[in-house]
C-alpha cells in the first residue's frame, strides 16, 4: 500500500516537472519581445571632474568681482540763436538742456583685501560719482586713485577691509587654445560667467589704446563686461576685459583683454605714484616690411627699424643711428614696433639694458641707460602746401617741388629741414600703393641725401626701371622709411 502511495506521489511530481518545463519552453517561443529599458550612459570621471572644476573656479572668483556704476555730467553749449532773448520770447517752453547726468555700468575686480579695485579707465573717466556693488550686494562709494588712459587701466579704492581677492596669473604663459572664463556685469546682469578659449596673444594695432598687447578671446564679452576679470583654469587673473570687436555693438566672438602682467605693473605705479612712469629711448621706429628687410640685409621682417634718433636722447648717447634695425631688447626678441614699445615703456627708469641692432648687415650690441618718457611728446600735425610752383616729374606717379621755408612752415616742420615736397600722387601708382601722400617731404633715396630738386633729378635718373628703392620721408615731423617699386 505504501509503495503504491509513494509511486503515485513520484508520478505526480514528475508530471508537474515535465508540464512546467513544457509550458516555459512554449511561452518563451510565443512571447512578444519587449523593448529594453534605456539606461543613460554614465559620465566619465574626467567629464565630471572638469565640470566641477569650472564650477569651483566660478565659486572662488565671483566674490572678488564687483559692479561699478558711475554718473557724469554732460555739458552742451547752446547755439547762439537759442541765447537770443527774442527766441525765449517766441518759444519760452522749449529751452534745450545745457547739462544732464549720464549713467554707465562696468565691472571691476578686487586685487587687495583693503579695497583696491582694478577696472578700465573708460569706465570711470570723468565720473562725478562712483558706486561699487560687492558680491554680497553692499554698495559703497569709490574714488579713483589713479588712471592710465594709454593702457585703459584705472585703480579705484573703497574704504572697507577683509575683502575677497583674486590671485594673479602670468599672462606670458598663456597659450592659444587654453580655456578662459570672463566674469562681469553685461547689460547690468550681475556676475555673468562666459567661457571660451584664448584666440590669440600679443594683439596690437587694434586702435583701442596707445600701448597694446591684448589677449584675444572668444569668451562672450558685452557692454558692461569692461573692467571685469579674464581668468584661467587655475582661477587666476590673466587679463582685464577691455573691448570687443563688433559691427552691431554686441558680442561677435572677438574680445580683447589687457594682460595681467601689464595690468599689475600699471597698478603698482598708480598705487605708489598716482601715475605711470614709462621708459624712453628717444627713437622713432617703424615696422619692417619684406621690401625694407631685403634692402637692409635681413632675412625676416622681425625687428623695428629706426627712422629717427632724437638729439641727446639715450639712444643718441648709446650710438644708435637712423637705419639701424633693433632685433633684441634686454635679452628678448623684438618682433614688431609694438613689442619694442611695450618693453621700453615697462623698463625701469635709470636701468641699463643691452640692445642688439643690425647695421649694414652686421649685428652690434649696445648698452643704453633708459630715461623717463618726456611729458610733452606728441607728433606734429601736417598741413598741405597751398603754393604750387613748377612741377617736376620724376618717379612714375609722383610730382615734387622744392622745399621752401614757407612750405616747411605750412607742413609743420622745421625750416632747417631739406628735401623735396610731394605735390601729387597719381591714383593706382606704385607710390600710392606704398603709402606716399601729398605733403610728404622726401629727404633720402637709398640713403643718398636730397637737399633740393637738383639732387632729386640726379638720383632718380640713375634708378633702373625694375629697381626697388627705399625713401626716407618726413611727414609733418614724423620720419619713416618707405619701400617703392618704380
Amino acid at each position: 500500500m505504501k509503495k503504491k502511495i509513494l509511486f503515485g506521489l513520484l508520478t505526480l511530481l514528475i508530471g508537474f516537472l515535465v508540464g512546467g518545463l513544457t509550458y516555459y519552453s512554449i511561452y518563451e517561443r510565443l512571447r512578444v519581445p519587449q523593448r529594453s529599458v534605456y539606461t543613460p550612459p554614465t559620465l566619465s570621471k574626467k567629464v565630471v571632474d572638469t565640470s566641477r572644476a569650472f564650477a569651483e573656479i566660478v565659486e572662488a572668483v565671483s566674490p572678488s568681482v564687483v559692479n561699478i556704476s558711475t554718473k557724469k555730467t554732460i555739458r552742451r553749449e547752446r547755439p547762439s540763436l537759442f541765447n537770443d532773448p527774442f527766441f525765449d520770447f517766441i518759444n519760452p517752453f522749449q529751452e534745450l538742456p545745457r547739462k544732464w547726468k549720464e549713467q554707465s555700468l562696468g565691472s571691476g575686480v578686487i586685487v587687495s583685501d583693503d579695497g583696491y579695485i582694478i577696472t578700465n579707465n573708460h569706465v570711470v573717466e570723468q565720473a562725478d560719482e562712483i558706486k561699487v556693488t560687492l558680491y554680497d550686494r553692499r554698495t559703497l562709494t569709490g574714488r579713483v586713485v589713479g588712471a592710465d588712459p594709454k593702457t585703459d587701466i584705472a585703480l579705484v579704492k573703497i574704504n572697507v577691509k577683509g575683502l575677497p581677492t583674486i590671485p594673479w596669473g602670468d599672462a606670458e604663459k598663456l597659450k592659444v587654445g587654453e580655456f578662459v572664463l570672463a566674469i562681469g556685469n553685461p547689460f547690468g546682469l550681475s556676475h555673468t560667467v562666459t567661457m571660451g578659449i584664448v584666440s590669440a596673444v600679443g594683439r596690437a594695432n587694434v586702435g583701442i589704446a596707445d600701448y597694446e598687447d591684448f589677449i584675444q578671446t572668444d569668451a562672450a564679452i558685452n557692454p558692461g563686461n569692461s573692467g571685469g576679470p579674464l581668468v584661467n583654469i587655475q582661477g587666476e587673473l590673466v587679463g582685464i576685459n577691455t573691448a570687443i570687436f563688433s559691427r552691431s555693438g554686441g558680442y561677435q566672438g572677438i574680445g580683447f583683454a589687457v594682460p595681467s602682467n601689464m595690468v599689475r605693473r600699471v597698478m603698482e605705479q598708480l598705487r605708489k605714484e598716482g601715475k605711470v612712469i614709462r621708459g624712453w629711448l628717444g627713437v622713432t621706429i617703424q615696422d619692417m616690411t619684406p621690401e625694407l628687410a631685403e634692402k637692409f640685409g635681413l632675412k625676416t621682417t622681425a625687428g623695428a627699424l629706426v627712422s629717427e634718433v632724437f638729439k641727446d636722447s639715450p639712444a643718441h648717447r648709446a650710438g644708435i643711428k637712423r637705419g639701424d634695425v633693433i632685433t633684441e631688447y634686454d635679452g628678448k626678441a623684438v618682433t614688431s614696433v609694438s613689442s619694442l614699445r611695450n618693453m621700453v615703456a615697462q623698463s625701469k627708469v635709470g636701468s641699463e639694458v643691452e640692445v642688439t641692432v643690425v647695421r649694414e648687415s652686421k649685428r652690434n650690441k649696445l648698452r643704453i641707460v633708459v630715461d623717463e618718457l618726456p611729458k610733452e611728446f606728441s607728433e606734429v600735425s601736417s598741413a598741405l602746401p597751398e603754393e604750387k610752383p613748377d612741377d617736376v616729374k620724376a618717379l612714375a606717379g609722383i610730382t615734387v617741388t622744392e622745399l621752401t621755408g614757407a612750405i616747411a612752415k605750412q607742413l609743420g616742420i622745421s625750416q632747417s629741414e631739406k628735401g623735396v615736397v610731394v605735390l601729387n600722387v597719381e591714383p593706382g601708382s606704385a607710390a600710392q600703393e606704398a603709402g606716399i601722400k601729398k605733403g610728404d617731404v622726401i629727404q633720402e633715396i637709398d640713403r643718398e641725401r636730397i637737399y633740393g630738386i637738383d639732387d632729386w633729378k640726379k638720383i632718380v635718373s640713375g634708378i633702373k626701371p625694375d629697381e626697388m628703392v627705399v625713401m626716407f620721408i618726413n611727414r609733418g615731423g614724423r620720419k619713416f622709411y618707405v619701400a617703392l617699386k618704380p
